[in-house]
């Protein structure tokens, strides 16, 4: 089962709130997210990810901007994104500076992962080189990547007796999501299957399948569309599913979740949503999830309630951003599918 985490994050959208004293909010919330949906920057925001070295339009600075971050130690690498994030320097991070930041990250860990997984796929697939990856061949790979001898890869105990329990456990949870992703034969992974096993969040095949896991819990009447009723009936925290969980009885339709659903859903306005307009909601590059993430994040770190985020209060959560999208996308990403 995919996981519902994709969906959730229990802060809803301050743009759908139909409060009349949040309607200037809401307007900047509903603006932000157009921006980002067009994938756009204005020229000063855009120096100014150039000149600390990351250029929105250049993937390879990006990488090497984080390959340079992962050599960091916390406290630098945290104060050295949020200079890079306070593209207005005031000392402050609002809610546009950490969503486009967070929006930015996501899109271009995104962009690298499918990118990487054809030279991964290539490189694994070679015993023999068969436009399929087993799971023999990734095995070998995993327990090559982690120092073991050649020996050891074409002879080892299959209950690998000597390895430590971290690994062990790692091959289990890799099996449980190699089992997931394939598809066609539970031994081989086609390049697409593949994807959804090495970065579920990016593979069209997995969010597809999220979306059919939606239609089954909540379709009622089958006709392979959710209905503005169908979406404001699922559970009470916010956009959040747990597809695994049983569920009777409607829960009770929520105002924001409808508004929400005609602004960031129904893009045709036929009152239904089919597989291409949930697809599109699902998808982590939908600009609601970066709006939702920086949200959380300030809702959890915002100690003087000024809506913004200062540096004293980011380092007093280390953890807490560490482990975001904010700084460390594609594990976050990962944590969430595991």
């Amino acid at each position: 089962m995919y996981p519902s985490h994709l969906y959730n994050r229990n802060v809803p959208l301050k743009s759908l709130s139909i409060t009349n004293e949040k309607d200037k909010e809401s307007s900047m919330m509903d603006n932000l997210f157009f921006e980002l949906e067009a994938v756009t920057m204005d020229k000063k925001d855009l120096a100014k990810y150039k000149d600390a070295g990351i250029d929105h339009r250049d993937d390879e600075s990006i990488q090497e901007v984080e390959e340079a971050e992962n050599r960091e130690n916390p406290r630098t690498l945290l104060e050295d994104i949020f200079r890079r994030a306070d593209t207005d320097d005031n000392q402050l991070l609002d809610i546009q500076e950490l969503a486009k930041w967070i929006h930015t990250k996501i899109t271009e860990h995104i962009t690298r992962a499918m990118r990487e997984n054809v030279g991964l796929f290539t490189a694994i697939d070679n015993n023999p080189r068969n436009g399929e990856v087993s799971w023999e061949e990734y095995h070998a790979y995993f327990l090559r990547s982690h120092g073991f001898s050649e020996s050891y890869i074409n002879s080892h105990d299959k209950k690998h007796s000597e390895m430590s329990r971290s690994l062990k456990e790692n091959i289990m949870r890799d099996r449980a999501r190699w089992a997931e992703a394939a598809r066609n034969d539970p031994e081989k992974l086609a390049l697409d299957e593949f994807l959804a096993f090495t970065h579920p969040e990016s593979s069209h095949r997995a969010l597809l399948q999220m979306v059919e896991d939606l239609f089954e819990k909540f379709d009622r009447d089958g006709d392979e569309q959710l209905t503005e009723d169908e979406f404001s009936d699922l559970p009470s925290d916010g956009v959040g599913l747990d597809l695994r969980e049983d569920r009777q009885q409607s829960i009770g339709g929520s105002e924001d979740r409808r508004k929400e659903f005609r602004h960031l859903i129904d893009k045709n306005k036929n009152g239904k949503a089919d597989r291409t307009e949930l697809l599109m909601y699902i998808d982590p590059r939908n600009p609601r999830h970066a709006i939702q993430e920086a949200q959380h994040l300030i809702t959890l770190s915002d100690t003087n309630v000024d809506g913004k985020l200062d540096l004293p209060e980011i380092l007093s959560k280390m953890d807490l951003f560490l482990g975001s999208k904010m700084v460390d996308t594609e594990r976050s990403f990962h944590d969430e599918f595991r």
